[in-house]
């Protein structure tokens, strides 16, 4: 059991939060040169792993526009895309700061027992005894491993936030997305 963090940010703009067909991959952040070029925050893991996905939906402040990736790559510590129809730096400006999504159904399979963040969200976590700690709100690395948010939800035993380790077997028990629960093992006292 492992959560990929590959294919959804807890910041995604509130356009691609609001919408169940998409998961945000990154984000367009500035203009990279004269010719078009976009610096591009990726929420991949690795990060280069957002130019495996060629068509793109960008979403900026309720508009969105479909595209095409013609090229990326590394540069310095981040990463550049050109993408088709966006040739000038005047059209990359207004797509600086636009989300980069990807409808869902785009989404490679996985293996059984492995989720994407995006699929954890919202999860109502359990204890073994059946103590409601809250709901996943989000996730995010840490290095040795991936830890769950829990916030606080109407079910739960106090308005406690809690941080969890992603740590299947040891602590997480059983996700089990059709029931929207997960079910832990830890000592709500923590």
């Amino acid at each position: 059991m492992s959560a990929l963090p590959d294919m959804s940010h807890e910041t995604g703009g509130a356009d691609a939060a609001q919408d169940d067909e998409y998961v945000v991959l990154g984000r367009l952040t500035s203009p990279y040169g004269v010719k078009g070029w976009l610096k591009v925050y990726s929420y991949t893991s690795p990060i280069e792993g957002i130019f495996e996905h060629v068509e793109w939906v960008l979403s900026k402040r309720g508009e969105r526009r479909a595209c095409t990736l013609s090229q990326g790559r590394p540069q310095g510590k981040g990463l550049v895309a050109s993408l088709e129809g966006i040739s000038s730096r005047e059209l990359a400006e207004q797509w600086a700061g636009a989300d980069i999504l990807l409808p869902k159904q785009m989404l490679p399979a996985l293996a059984p027992g492995d989720y994407y963040w995006y699929q954890l969200e919202g999860l109502r976590v359990e204890t073994l005894s059946g103590e409601c700690l809250g709901q996943v709100n989000y996730l995010f690395e840490t290095g040795a491993n991936d830890v769950l948010v829990i916030r606080p939800s109407e079910a739960s035993l106090d308005e406690r936030e809690r941080l969890l380790p992603f740590l299947p077997d040891d602590v997480i028990r059983e996700v089990d997305l059709d029931a929207g629960r997960m079910i832990v093992d830890w000592d709500p006292e923590f």
